[in-house]
């Protein structure tokens, strides 16, 4: 993968894990009752999910490029497309708000790698997701299984970072989102929509 093609991965992959989701979500509940190192085992849960589902686009992805190489150009504009009406989507929708339990169940280290994982692999739209992201930044002329590499290891790292600072964040976070999640919603769907405009239309 190109240089400057991984730089604008990893900003579109910072926006991705930035956006309000399930497993953010865990990440803060998670936090709020285990303790930000506790919640490590949720997050590295999900991005173990969130690396199969990766694979899963990835050689699905290889399939259809040895069927016919114009399919990458296809799946870029329909991706575009996706990834523009997602950006609607999450602009219109509301700020999360979390909400905690008084007396929540208590899980072990492994009841929370599976509940990461499970919150990963259960969103049948994430896989849908990464079938229209992935393509923008496939390069044919490339080995495929070292690109799944740089952009698998990419999204688990900032993932991870991003969770963690959720899980720490925790309880000052909490309040913000009610008041400015939905600015915040939209300046993620601004990104999503900026993708599926630009990148299309990229070599």
């Amino acid at each position: 993968m190109a240089l400057d093609t991984w730089l604008i991965y990893l900003l579109a992959s910072t926006g991705l894990s930035l956006t309000p989701g399930p497993n953010s979500l865990l990440a803060l509940t998670h936090g709020a009752q285990y303790g930000a190192r506790r919640t490590l085992f949720t997050i590295v849960g999900g991005v173990f999910g969130f690396s199969a589902l990766i694979a899963l686009a990835m050689f699905g992805l290889s399939a259809l490029l040895q069927a016919s190489a114009s399919v990458l150009t296809v799946l870029k504009w329909v991706g575009g497309a996706y990834l523009i009406w997602l950006g609607i989507q999450l602009w219109r929708s509301p700020a999360l708000h979390l909400e905690m339990n008084a007396r929540p169940a208590r899980l072990n280290n492994a009841g929370l790698f599976r509940q990461g994982l499970l919150s990963a692999l259960a969103n049948p739209k994430v896989l849908l997701f990464y079938g229209a992201f992935l393509p923008q930044f496939i390069d044919p002329q490339r080995g495929l299984l070292m690109q799944f590499v740089v952009m698998a290891a990419t999204f688990a790292s900032v993932e991870c970072l991003v969770e963690y600072v959720l899980a720490r964040l925790a309880f000052r976070i909490r309040p913000w989102l009610a008041k400015g999640g939905k600015g915040f919603n939209r300046c993620c769907a601004s990104l999503f929509a900026l993708i599926g405009a630009a990148l299309p239309l990229g070599r």
